[in-house]
């Protein structure tokens, strides 16, 4: 049997044509509206299906093949009980004003993927993307604000209708990110998330009955203030905001490799409370879902990496967030192999939500520091006899139960001993992976199991300054709009730590500010911005040759590695010359 859901004839702001809708939806019986703190509270964790369906131009034109039900698998088995799926429209539109048709094939593919996730019992949230900065700005001097309202309207009529007799696991987020900073911005906002409900409660099926997320400009914490509650919202409602913080920590911005100061953690408190505390009395109880927060693996040493996450983590459960890890394809899973590139990270978010301590390798937390270590690692070096290693780690309560290494347990007081919160790995057990003349690389991983909460890793590296192919080039050479990028022979951890870039006459080309942080952040650039690296190149990127280039001065990037310590020399320099 079907229903009929009634039929709306809309006349939106700036449409000068009628559209009629017609809904039918099955009779289904376990379609149980949820409130928004049923959703939310249901969809902790979460993870994202990034640089997927929010592609340019399309889906599989990133870095991700087209999404696949058995990606999803390996995220439900991971733990995580709902996926956010991105999707961007702007590619996608077969006609213009006023009804700004979307391409029905790609409204299906998104009614697949939605399906896809449902039917493995995950909680869904999708929204419009990357439209907020490709169409979407309303931050723009010269923005159509008509235009802007108008085909916003038009998509979420097409998106609602497609997906309006999805089950109650299904949300909705109106858009991502959109630009803004001021009081005016965000009333042009509040105009779009209205017509998003009027959308929505003129399409039928279920989906005046939807749960919704809303947000602020940006999504970040920031500008929280300007945020405003829909008047009349009939939607159960959530609020969504997204945590990338501090900065020089999490995008590897000048020279910043440690993590887990007082000072860290109270910003990282204040920040979220922030957001909490945002809401007056009457809305005090609004469901907040942090919609995207992550710290990747790539470019950050892991000790504080997981540090990172239990506390955010661990912060967020206790302001009542729910947590939605953000994944464009790199940082965490890799959707080939279903095999998680540090499986660490999140076995401590599923331990922090079953309410256990996780034990959590220790890490140089000043950044003043001259000298940074971590328990994530035991180091040597080409040319020296190994000795006893003792690596530190926070204990929270727990206790060691075991080393092993793959499916070897190690002998404790024969391979290791263990103090009340440290590891001592013994010399006749590193000398099998470990010793003058070993050839670099990592030669072995440990995994330390604790008594309650996540496991953790030690990992045996033995290292040598890595070689580049050349050391210098003019930078009038470099094709024009290119970045240079420079073959590296690694002799250890395949991961770059910073860079310092300055001219031979010791001027710093970025951010000259610089000069007063810790002698290992002064004059260091940002990864991305002015560096980057792969699996066997170190890149300096156009926007630093360019920069070279505009100062008419010979420039220096210092590559610097781990194990990181002045003066150590695990660093190779590479010369623009102008």
């Amino acid at each position: 049997m079907k229903f009929r859901a009634a039929i709306a004839v809309i006349a939106a702001a700036g449409l000068d044509q009628v559209l009629a809708i017609v809904v039918e939806c099955p009779i289904e019986s376990d379609f149980r509206p949820l409130s928004a703190g049923q959703f939310i509270e249901a969809a902790n964790p979460g993870w994202n299906a990034g640089n997927t369906l929010d592609a340019v131009p399309n889906e599989g034109s990133w870095n991700n093949a087209p999404l696949q039900n058995s990606t999803l698998t390996h995220v439900k088995a991971a733990g995580y009980k709902s996926v956010r799926i991105p999707v961007t429209y702007a590619d996608h539109f077969v006609s213009g004003s006023p009804e700004w048709k979307i391409n029905s094939t790609w409204l299906q593919r998104v009614s697949d993927v939605v399906d896809m996730a449902t039917s493995q019992g995950l909680y869904v949230i999708t929204n419009m993307h990357h439209d907020s900065w490709s169409w979407a700005d309303v931050s723009k001097p010269d923005a159509n604000q008509t235009m802007i309202q108008e085909k916003f309207y038009a998509s979420w009529l097409q998106i609602a209708k497609t997906l309006s007799c999805k089950s109650a696991m299904v949300a909705f987020e109106p858009i991502n990110e959109p630009p803004g900073t001021t009081e005016e911005h965000a009333g042009h906002l509040d105009k779009l998330n209205k017509l998003f409900l009027k959308a929505l409660g003129e399409t039928g099926g279920y989906n005046s009955q939807r749960v919704v997320t809303l947000s602020n400009l940006g999504m970040g914490a920031d500008r929280i203030q300007l945020f405003k509650r829909p008047e009349n919202i009939t939607n159960p409602w959530a609020y969504q905001f997204h945590f990338y913080s501090p900065y020089d920590f999490i995008f590897s911005a000048w020279g910043k490799t440690v993590w887990g100061s007082p000072a860290d953690k109270a910003a990282v408190v204040a920040e979220l409370t922030s957001v909490r505390g945002n809401f007056s009395a009457s809305d005090s109880d609004v469901p907040i879902l942090l919609g995207e927060f992550d710290a990747s693996q790539l470019n950050l040493e892991p000790a504080a990496r997981w540090k990172w996450f239990d506390f955010v983590v661990r912060t967020a459960k206790s302001l009542g967030m729910t947590t939605v890890l953000w994944d464009n394809g790199l940082d965490n899973l890799d959707r080939q192999t279903g095999i998680w590139r540090d499986k660490i990270a999140v076995d401590i978010t599923m331990a922090v939500l079953r309410g256990e301590n996780n034990s959590l390798a220790d890490s140089t937390t000043d950044a003043s520091a001259t000298t940074q270590e971590s328990s994530a690692y035991a180091f040597n070096k080409v040319g020296n006899t190994v000795t006893d290693k003792t690596l530190p780690f926070i204990m929270n309560g727990n206790n060691f139960t075991n080393l092993t290494l793959g499916s070897t347990l190690l002998k404790e007081g024969e391979d290791y001993t263990l103090g009340e919160s440290a590891v001592t790995l013994k010399q006749a057990f590193l000398s099998k992976y470990l010793h003058a003349t070993a050839e670099p690389g990592t030669k072995a991983n440990i995994t330390v199991s604790f008594s309650a909460g996540a496991q953790s890793q030690i990992e045996l590296v033995q290292w040598d300054v890595p070689t580049l192919s050349w050391y210098s080039v003019p930078a009038k050479e470099i094709a024009k709009g290119s970045d240079l990028q420079i073959p590296i022979t690694w002799k250890g951890l395949h991961r770059v730590a910073a860079v310092k870039i300055a001219t031979t006459e010791g001027a710093y080309l970025f951010d000259d500010w610089t000069q007063y942080l810790p002698d290992l952040q002064k004059g260091r650039g940002t990864f991305n911005s002015q560096w980057n690296f792969d699996h066997d190149r170190v890149i300096i990127t156009k926007a630093a040759v360019e920069a070279v280039v505009a100062s008419g001065k010979n420039t220096t990037f210092t590559f610097e590695f781990y194990p990181r310590a002045a003066g150590n020399g695990n660093v190779v320099q590479y010369t623009l010359t102008a």
